[in-house]
């Protein structure tokens, strides 16, 4: 019993560090956009490696807590002075911060399938973070409409697309090889190696 116990401790404790972990990386930024959105350190590849040693179930609540350290620090690189209406600024925080990061913790969907599942799981829950960034380009911010001086488009799912591709598209790549380059050394395959309980 107290074997179970200290493994469920473990576990809550790996999960806390890799929380730490991606918000320190991103902090970490190559880029960063006006309207929120930036390339970062990797910021996403400690809550991956996460879900697929611990499951979906676990990959998402830690991905959820981690959701909700963007959201603070959202508000310290001035979501709130964007000047969203309150009905618009819930559904921000909604689709670009809580659903958002919290779709991470699904990179553990393929952990059975090896290496390869591993990071196809990671590459699908990254495009699905992608997704709620598009998602809420098209319903929150289609009155934007301009990208950067000299590009204007009246196309709402044009402009979403390319804003947020923009940062989104270089950190899949960059997470995928991240992932490939970690998992290829077998101390780190080891180390994330699926855990059944």
């Amino acid at each position: 019993m107290s074997s179970k116990k200290s493994s469920k401790t473990l576990m809550l404790v790996e999960g806390a560090v890799m929380v730490a972990l991606a918000s320190v990386l991103s902090f970490i930024r190559v880029y960063k956009l006006p309207w929120g959105g930036s390339i970062t350190l990797l910021s996403m590849l400690p809550i991956c490696l996460y879900s697929v040693k611990y499951g979906v179930v676990n990959g998402l609540g830690a991905a959820f807590v981690f959701s909700l350290v963007q959201f603070i620090q959202g508000i310290t690189d001035g979501l709130f002075g964007w000047g969203l209406s309150p009905m618009m600024l819930v559904a921000c925080i909604l689709f670009d911060y809580i659903l958002a990061f919290t779709v991470i913790g699904l990179a553990g969907l393929f952990r059975k399938k090896g290496v390869a599942g591993w990071i196809v799981g990671t590459v699908i829950a990254l495009m699905l973070r992608f997704f709620f960034h598009f998602l809420s380009g098209v319903v929150i911010w289609e009155s934007a409409g301009k990208l950067w001086k000299g590009f204007e488009t009246d196309n709402t799912y044009l402009y979403s697309f390319l804003y947020n591709g923009s940062y989104m598209l270089p950190e899949i790549i960059f997470t995928a090889i991240g992932a490939v380059l970690l998992l290829k050394l077998p101390v780190t395959k080891s180390l994330v190696a699926p855990r059944d309980k």
